[in-house]
């Protein structure tokens, strides 16, 4: 498996972000071959971080495409800054 994980800082709106998020971008993800799981994170103070987990590289990086879009054609207002995205292989899980 893989994982993309994206941090978000200064995200104007929380409650608005994961609206949007949760209507329009979790459906794009499950399309997305190897979807295995997808979770969006208040962290609170203005940070919210997504991780996306696939069956296979090929899927967590089609997912990194995705969110690009995604954020600047939706949600660019509510996301002012580029995230920090880190991804690779699952080595572990339960």
């Amino acid at each position: 498996m893989y994982a993309a994980v994206r941090r978000y800082d200064g995200v104007t709106d929380t409650a608005a972000a994961g609206r949007l998020v949760d209507e329009e971008f979790v459906p794009l993800m499950r399309q997305v071959s190897g979807f295995v799981a997808y979770y969006w994170i208040d962290a609170g103070d203005g940070v919210m971080v997504s991780t996306s987990v696939f069956q296979n590289q090929a899927g967590a990086e089609e997912s990194i495409s995705k969110a690009a879009d995604f954020v600047r054609d939706k949600l660019a207002s509510l996301l002012p800054n580029p995230p920090q995205v880190t991804a690779g292989r699952v080595v572990a899980y339960t």
